[in-house]
């Protein structure tokens, strides 16, 4: 039998402060840059492919979608963040049966609305990782 669980109720906070109404929660989406260190030689070590060794991890970006509410707190300090230019830890926690989170901290580089005609105001954003995020297992809501 699986022990696959449903994302369902998963929340992200700013600071504490809970994003409401979030229909999609994405990430972080982590990566290794590498650095090239093809040489000459490579052709008889290497067997002529090029060879490369890790550089530094990127914490990646989060990135949300939800419904629009121009009164949420949550929503609000999204946009305030962007224009301030501000750094802010987040949490993204999921449903209490899964007792894990992921806690980070993270600029926001993207905050835009979509107010098509025949569809309900939405809006989405971009969280870029500061440092290391780290996947906590274990905690207790």
């Amino acid at each position: 039998m699986t022990q696959a669980n449903l994302a369902f109720g998963t929340i992200l906070l700013q600071n504490s402060t809970p994003i409401a109404e979030l229909t999609t929660i994405s990430g972080p989406t982590m990566s290794v840059d590498t650095v090239d260190v093809t040489s000459h030689d490579s052709v008889y070590n290497a067997g002529g492919y090029k060879e490369f060794l890790p550089g530094l991890l990127d914490g990646g970006e989060v990135t949300i979608e939800g419904n629009l509410l121009p009164g949420d707190p949550g929503q609000y300090a999204l946009l305030t963040s962007l224009q301030s230019r501000l750094v802010d830890d987040y949490t993204i926690e999921f449903p209490a049966a899964m007792a894990t989170s992921w806690s980070f901290s993270a600029l926001v580089t993207a905050f835009s609305t979509d107010e098509a005609y025949s569809a309900k105001a939405s809006f989405k954003a971009t969280l870029k990782v500061s440092g290391k995020p780290v996947l906590n297992y274990g905690y207790s809501s």
